[in-house]
């Protein structure tokens, strides 16, 4: 029997293995020929080792395009758009947790079911309406209608019903009110979820392509994914500045994650969501 366990345990681990090299072996392409000279990226066989590493395709990629720009408007649109869900999703999962109110339940219910509803379905609603607001084209669009999300709202509910109940009892004895109990107590408890809600959103913000694209007009307020975009249509003979400038794109988000990967793993392990 114990063999039998160990064969299984080792069958695991070579499968997630290959599916992590799987999963690796893009991102390892784009890193070498972003370091490669142009007339050996599509050499056959693959060269995983750049000879000799061209570190002047970052240079001559950041130099080509607006990527100052492009950088600072994701980060001002992945902050800002973290920042507001994170208070919105406390404030909305504090209410469907804790607080009783007539259809509670049912309206829970009925807001898990907007999920169900694709995105594409909401970019014609979604443009009109901040057509009508005058606010095409700027930060408001880019942010506020993703400063809402059923997932981040869901995924702090769980969290904060694993609080006791006599914990919040007792800090209405002290004469704690709500909203300090939340921001002080509760949401510090929840530090692995809200990182967790936290790092879902700056990711998904930082890799928002269609939704920028429809509501930017100026080259001035793009974010990074469309500058990419653009880059690859006007650069797209040169693989190498391209992959270069992939290869910048992805970085900050790639740093993120491993800045807080313990707690998201934490928070994933805590609030039983499973892939």
């Amino acid at each position: 029997m114990k063999r039998r366990d160990d064969f299984v345990r080792y069958a695991v681990q070579v499968a997630l293995v290959a599916g992590a090299v799987l999963v690796a072996v893009p991102f390892l392409w784009m890193l070498v020929t972003s370091l490669k000279e142009p007339d050996q990226v599509f050499t056959q066989p693959i060269h995983w080792v750049p000879h000799p590493v061209r570190w002047r395709n970052y240079v001559e990629a950041w130099q080509a395009a607006p990527f100052a720009r492009y950088f600072l408007n994701s980060a001002v649109v992945a902050v800002v758009t973290t920042a507001g869900q994170l208070v919105v999703s406390a404030m909305a999962a504090y209410a469907f947790a804790r607080l009783d109110f007539y259809l509670r339940e049912p309206l829970f219910a009925l807001f898990l079911g907007t999920m169900m509803i694709p995105e594409p379905l909401r970019l014609v609603p979604n443009f009109l309406v901040l057509s009508r607001l005058g606010w095409i084209d700027t930060y408001l669009a880019l942010t506020v209608p993703w400063m809402i999300s059923v997932f981040s709202i869901f995924l702090l509910r769980q969290f904060f019903q694993t609080i006791p109940q006599e914990l919040e009892d007792a800090a209405a004895v002290d004469g704690c009110p709500r909203w300090r109990f939340l921001t002080q107590i509760l949401v510090p408890l929840a530090r692995p979820a809200v990182l967790t809600a936290g790092l879902f959103t700056f990711i998904g913000s930082w890799n928002a392509f269609l939704w920028p694209l429809i509501v930017t007009n100026r080259e001035t307020m793009r974010p990074i994914q469309v500058g990419v975009a653009t880059f690859f249509q006007e650069y797209g003979t040169l693989p190498n500045l391209a992959m270069a400038a992939s290869t910048m794109a992805v970085a900050p988000v790639l740093l993120f994650f491993f800045l807080v990967q313990r707690q998201f793993i934490e928070g994933i392990i805590r609030t039983g969501l499973k892939g």
